[in-house]
């Protein structure tokens, strides 16, 4: 775009500010186009780029005072068309599916073996996480429960970081072995 077009842009603007409807012709007749292109890639629906057009130029028409040049016109323009086009995005998603989008969606949640096995998994898991001792099954609540750092761990307990870190090999050590004990191999179902 040349250095007198965008001055040109920003004059339409100006004069469409005090009402002048063919700056409004002439402005709407040199950037609908982009504005179509740009909306369309956004919204991936003729008709709705289409309304974006619309709603662009009203909001051009309203707002026209508003415009400071901070930018040139056709940044305000695919900023003001951004805007228009993300709000159409989440209006859309608000409109109730149809069937055939329904069916396509994926149930990604347990099934009920599954969400049984959780179950028998986490109630071995604590009845083991009992047998460990003290101190054990209290870094390894403070690590895995409340998500606490080692050296944070050691700065609760009050012992060094490598007393943490020890305890902590021992602990999932120990409680390995108490789960392969009670029939749980690693991982989660």
């Amino acid at each position: 775009m040349s250095a007198t077009q965008a001055a040109s842009d920003e004059i339409l603007i100006a004069r469409i500010a005090q009402g002048d409807r063919l700056a409004m012709q002439v402005l709407y007749g040199r950037h609908h186009v982009r504005v179509f292109r740009f909306g369309l890639r956004l919204v991936r629906d003729e008709q709705i780029a289409e309304d974006l057009i619309s709603e662009v130029f009203l909001d051009v028409w309203r707002q026209a005072g508003k415009f400071e040049g901070r930018s040139a016109v056709t940044t305000w323009l695919l900023a003001i068309t951004r805007f228009k086009a993300l709000s159409a995005l989440r209006r859309r998603k608000d409109v109730g599916l149809d069937e055939e989008t329904a069916n396509a969606i994926e149930d990604t949640s347990d099934d009920p073996e599954v969400v049984v096995q959780k179950k028998d998994t986490g109630e071995a898991l604590r009845k083991c996480l009992t047998a460990l001792s003290s101190e054990h099954r209290e870094i390894v609540d403070l690590v895995y429960y409340h998500e606490k750092s080692v050296e944070e761990v050691a700065e609760i307990v009050g012992i060094p970081e490598n007393t943490v870190k020890t305890r902590l090999f021992y602990a999932r050590k120990k409680l390995a072995e108490l789960l392969k004990a009670a029939g749980i191999e690693r991982g989660w179902p």
